[in-house]
């Protein structure tokens, strides 16, 4: 039996990111009625094919959360200068810049390579690039933010000292880098993550560099694992953070809600981020 929901969803999805695409250089002259300041530094890494999400990324970052010190978007390298320059236009907060520029120069040998085979490397390089100076976010460009966001201001006060993690759906590992059965315990999904601190890699990128075979798409989120949780990482409440899928073979989006502050919109349903996306 066809599952009218789930396919009429995914038809709305893709005619919906096409009216955004079509008008998104309209859109992103539109004034968005925000005036709050929030002390928080964001950064995103993303490419060419994803303007429309990135787009409609920040803007809902800064509807619902607030005006951050920066918006960092790093291109992959595939961005137009037209696109560039599009984005700039979203919000003074946001500038672009090539990962090429952004790079540590110090970066292990080893996340270079990976860099250089696989897009995920390039996350990986990103991620270990960014600067942590107070309360740093890294969001994924299909991470839609909800009016629930704005606890994100509450946490970026806290006295905390440990950083958070978006808490996975589901183990997505890779297993060769996984030493022992425990490791695999409180999955971290690397697409959200907030920074109070420097991290100490050393753990995970030294088994990046023992590893024999081709790192592949998990390897860069196994990674991000086990280093947040050599940190003493904690997870952010699922129930406002959203990551999940149960809702993927019906029509509706039942993770959309003012009370939430995010919700993550990987593959399995991403076509329901363009149901939620305001202007």
């Amino acid at each position: 039996m066809v599952n009218l929901g789930y396919h009429t969803a995914k038809i709305q999805g893709k005619f919906n990111r096409s009216l955004y695409k079509a008008a998104v250089s309209q859109i992103v002259s539109i004034p968005i009625k925000q005036t709050r300041q929030v002390p928080i530094s964001v950064y995103a890494l993303s490419c060419e094919r994803d303007l429309p999400e990135q787009v409609a990324s920040i803007r809902s970052f800064i509807r619902h959360v607030g005006i951050p010190d920066t918006f960092t978007v790093v291109s992959d390298g595939s961005y137009t200068d037209s696109s560039r320059n599009l984005l700039r236009r979203i919000n003074p907060c946001v500038q672009v810049i090539l990962l090429q520029n952004f790079l540590r120069t110090d970066l292990p040998q080893c996340v270079l390579d990976y860099a250089q085979l696989h897009p995920m490397g390039k996350k990986l390089a990103a991620l270990m690039s960014i600067p942590i100076n107070g309360t740093t976010i890294y969001t994924d460009s299909d991470i839609l933010f909800f009016p629930g966001g704005i606890d994100l201001i509450n946490l970026s006060k806290s006295d905390e000292k440990y950083s958070l993690y978006l808490p996975d759906c589901s183990i997505s590992l890779d297993e060769r880098i996984i030493y022992d059965d425990s490791e695999r315990s409180n999955p971290v999904n690397g697409g959200f993550i907030l920074f109070r601190h420097e991290f100490d890699w050393s753990l995970a990128i030294e088994r990046l560099a023992n590893l024999q075979e081709k790192p592949t798409y998990f390897t860069e989120q196994t990674i991000v694992h086990l280093t947040m949780h050599h940190n003493h990482g904690k997870p952010l409440c699922s129930k406002q953070y959203v990551l999940n899928v149960e809702d993927q073979f019906i029509y509706p989006d039942k993770f959309a809600s003012s009370k939430n502050a995010l919700r993550h919109y990987v593959s399995d349903v991403r076509h329901k981020f363009w149901f939620n996306v305001g202007i």
